[in-house]
């Protein structure tokens, strides 16, 4: 799917729902055209407002961000499928675990059942649910890509799936990786013609700079074929007593992308915006 010469970027908000103002940014921005898609965490205590706010705008272009770790402290969430602590999916409060590691640890089945009920409830709450992609990168995991990729077809909705595992900011604290699995399903995923990104760039977590001359330098270095921005915004308000020391990147991400400089950098940099919507609609066209 992706075009040579061409610059196609979805500029996406991870992690709606996990918070009040990451709802309110992914709304905000939206309206605005700096964000083009997003997705929703189903087991988050704010995962019932974005249902709400998807279902007052139809525009609203969310996926499900499929989740199996639960990283904030003291702020959790647990699996929506209530697993026993033999399926390996939870720490000894029945919470999810907080890293990649111990949660690619998890009994595949397990893991199929809970993000099964995921997609589900998204469904239920009447999500028109885009594409999937998946919070800390764990589904997308070797063990995992099989099944993920597999309620891909089975939803008929795109998966967010980069060429190069290795090259994803996951696979930076994931633990030691065998791609062999990973790489052998988008083997597949391509030769189904299902959309595989180049690349995937995240919120710049450890920036040294302020967030305008960063997110500009991520606008710049861009590279021809699909793109898909992950990132973090949140209004401000309420990420601060989740995360105190490193809610500034968040906030300060959304206040970048309410201004004008975004648009500016679209155009200085030959970029085209794409949505998930747009993705999904073509897989399933060719049905």
């Amino acid at each position: 799917m992706a075009q040579k010469g061409k610059k196609r970027v979805v500029i996406h908000e991870d992690d709606v729902g996990m918070s009040h103002g990451a709802n309110m940014a992914f709304v905000e921005l939206s309206k605005l055209g700096t964000c083009s898609s997003g997705s929703v965490m189903a087991p988050c205590p704010w995962f019932p407002e974005a249902a709400e706010l998807a279902g007052k705008d139809t525009s609203l272009d969310l996926g499900v961000h499929l989740t199996l770790t639960s990283e904030q402290k003291p702020y959790r969430w647990r699996p929506l499928t209530a697993p026993p602590k033999s399926a390996g999916m939870t720490d000894e409060l029945g919470y999810f675990w907080p890293d990649v590691p111990r949660a690619r640890k998890a009994h595949p089945e397990a893991v199929e059942a809970e993000l099964r009920a995921q997609i589900d409830a998204a469904k239920a709450a009447g999500i028109d649910i885009t594409h999937f992609d998946a919070h800390m990168g764990t589904a997308q995991m070797p063990e995992f890509t099989a099944i993920t990729r597999k309620l891909g077809q089975e939803y008929k909705v795109p998966v967010l799936f980069v060429k190069d595992l290795s090259g994803y900011n996951p696979a930076s604290y994931a633990g030691p990786l065998d791609t062999a699995p990973y790489d052998a399903e988008i083997a597949k995923a391509r030769a189904a013609n299902e959309p595989v990104f180049d690349i995937v760039l995240e919120t710049p977590w450890a920036r040294k700079t302020d967030a305008e001359t960063a997110y500009r330098a991520m606008f710049a270095s861009i590279p021809d074929g699909m793109t898909f921005l992950s990132l973090h915004f949140n209004t401000p308000g309420d990420f601060e007593t989740i995360n105190p020391p490193d809610a500034h990147l968040r906030t300060e991400e959304y206040a970048v992308f309410k201004t004008g400089r975004i648009k500016e950098w679209i155009a200085e940099f030959g970029i085209e915006v794409i949505g998930m919507r747009e993705l999904r609609d073509l897989l399933r066209a060719r049905e």
